[in-house]
């Protein structure tokens, strides 16, 4: 590309920029879309991650308590709809599941989407919760085994050890900050800026290394794990209407691909959990 063409290029970035602040009649753009991304650890411990945490019960009066408060902080966002980890089965995403919920569910279900999502929402008296996730029955989004068999066939598993390791520490992190730390506590934690940026960094992105000319199982696994999250966020757009205000929560493993979309879509601002839950 020679210097006219990088001009030509820089100029209509800046007028795209510019269409997005005002449209062709001069009036101000859409007021954009707000979302607090919380990413949470699983609460019911449901064994499909990498690396599983054992995660004390939730349903204890303590953590109950820690729990409310924890909605009471949310509630200070003022969301005005509420996205979670879960695929809408009724139109426009919305879930049923919600439709059925009462507040005596929290003393049955552990999970995050009920303790969290689906409390905060009857607390603010949302008509609906929305179910924004992504999974496919023919595509697999995280081709975990793919990566191992090639690297068991060409004798390179110490490519995968830097991983696991990290994974393993993070899950002793997560099971020894459940003695004295508090849902918020923990919440907090796994949002901290740089916690998911040293999972990719120590994670995925070293998954890169595996593979040759002819084989990219980690490459693959890294583009299927960037797939899911897009669309997740698409989902999220088609939820999404100017100026609302939303809470979307979700795996912290999702926290890297969602924010960086957050922060980089045009009519998106990130909003970071810690303003309220601090």
């Amino acid at each position: 590309m020679n210097r006219l063409q990088a001009w030509a290029v820089a100029c209509s970035l800046i007028v795209a920029g510019a269409a997005f602040a005002a449209d062709a009649t001069g009036k101000p753009a859409a007021e954009p879309v707000r979302v607090l991304l919380l990413g949470a650890y699983h609460m019911a411990n449901p064994g499909l991650d990498a690396n599983n945490v054992k995660i004390d019960s939730v349903l204890t009066p303590q953590r109950q308590r820690e729990l409310a408060d924890v909605a009471q902080r949310l509630a200070r966002f003022k969301p005005n709809k509420i996205a979670v980890e879960m695929q809408g089965d009724l139109p426009g995403l919305a879930l049923s599941s919600y439709q059925r919920y009462t507040p005596e569910v929290l003393l049955k279900e552990p999970n995050e989407i009920d303790q969290i999502g689906f409390r905060l929402a009857h607390q603010l008296g949302h008509l609906a919760v929305y179910g924004i996730d992504e999974q496919s029955k023919t595509i697999d989004y995280f081709p975990y085994d793919q990566v191992q068999a090639y690297v068991q066939a060409h004798q390179q598993s110490d490519k995968l050890a830097g991983g696991l390791a990290l994974g393993q520490r993070l899950a002793r992190q997560m099971e020894q900050g459940q003695k004295t730390k508090t849902v918020r506590q923990m919440l907090l934690m796994v949002n901290t800026p740089g916690y998911d940026v040293a999972e990719m960094a120590g994670y995925y992105y070293p998954l890169l290394a595996v593979g040759d000319a002819k084989e990219q199982p980690g490459a693959e696994l890294n583009a299927a794990w960037y797939l899911r999250n897009v669309k997740i966020f698409t989902k999220l757009q088609t939820v999404a209407q100017p100026g609302d205000r939303i809470l979307v929560l979700y795996g912290a493993g999702h926290n890297f691909w969602l924010r960086h979309l957050l922060r980089h879509t045009p009519g998106f601002v990130y909003v970071d959990p810690a303003t309220v839950l601090k």
